[in-house]
C-alpha cells in the first residue's frame, strides 16, 4: 500500500523537524514537503499534489488562523486533499469554521497527540479515507461550550452519553467505545439511541454518517 502523501507545515523549526522525524519512522506515511510559512505551504500544495496537508494554525505571515485559510483554500480548489489542523489549544471557533463546509476530510488535533505516532497516523489515515478526525479533548469543549447555551440538546445529556458522544466522533465503532469505556456492546448502542433522540439525529448505525451528523451538530450551533 502506497503511503499518505504529506504537506506539512508548522514555522517553528524543531517542532517541524522533530515531527518530521517521527514521521520518517512510519512505513504508512510521507512528508513530500516541509514548510515553514502560509505562502510557502500554498506553493507545495500546488506542487506536489498532497494526500493530506498537515498544519499548524498560526504561522507566518501574520500568525493568526492562516492553518484555516490553508483548509478553506484546499476545500475550493483541491475537494478531494484532506487537512488535518495540529494546535496547543482546543479552541471552539477554529473547529466550527473548519467544520463549516463538511467534515469529510477534516481533522483538528492537539499538539501534545504529535508525540504519539500511532495516534497521529490514525488521525492522519481517517482524514485522507475521507473521514473525520477530532481530538476527544476538542469534542469535550465542544459538548461544554453547546451544554452552557439555552437551546442545547446537549444539555439533556448524560455524563455518560456525553462520553459516548466524544468517542463516536472519533469514528470509534460500537465495539472500540464499550471497550473504552468498559461497557457492554448492548449498553453502548442504547447510549447512542438516546443521544440521537436527544439531539434529533438520525440513529444511522453506519459509522461515517453518525460521526458527520454528531460533528455537524457541534460545529453549527445545532441548527
Amino acid at each position: 500500500m502506497k503511503p499518505v502523501r504529506l504537506v506539512y507545515a508548522e514555522d517553528n523549526f524543531l517542532v517541524r523537524e522533530g515531527v518530521r522525524r517521527l514521521i520518517d519512522g512510519s512505513d504508512a506515511l510521507e512528508v513530500v514537503a516541509a514548510c515553514g510559512g502560509f505562502d510557502e505551504a500554498l506553493e507545495a500544495i500546488e506542487e506536489h499534489a498532497p494526500d493530506v496537508v498537515l498544519t499548524d494554525i498560526r504561522m507566518p505571515p501574520n500568525h493568526s488562523d492562516e492553518g484555516i485559510r490553508i483548509a478553506e483554500h484546499c476545500r475550493r480548489t483541491h475537494p478531494g486533499m484532506g487537512v488535518l489542523l495540529l494546535s496547543q489549544y482546543a479552541e471552539p471557533g477554529y473547529v466550527k469554521v473548519l467544520l463549516r463546509d463538511g467534515t469529510d476530510r477534516r481533522g483538528y488535533l492537539l499538539k501534545e497527540r504529535v508525540a504519539s505516532l500511532s495516534d497521529l497516523t490514525s488521525a492522519i489515515g481517517a482524514v485522507a479515507s475521507g473521514g473525520t478526525a477530532i481530538d476527544p479533548k476538542v469534542v469535550e469543549v465542544l459538548v461544554q461550550v453547546r451544554s452552557r447555551s439555552d437551546d442545547a440538546g446537549l444539555a439533556r445529556l448524560t455524563p455518560r452519553e456525553r462520553q459516548v458522544l466524544a468517542a463516536i466522533a472519533q469514528g470509534h465503532t460500537n465495539a472500540a467505545v464499550a471497550a473504552e469505556l468498559v461497557l457492554s456492546q448492548h449498553a453502548v448502542e442504547k447510549h447512542i439511541n438516546s443521544i440521537f433522540a436527544k439531539l434529533g439525529l438520525t440513529g444511522d448505525t453506519r459509522q461515517h454518517p453518525r460521526v458527520r451528523a454528531a460533528l455537524l451538530f457541534l460545529a453549527d450551533g445545532g441548527h
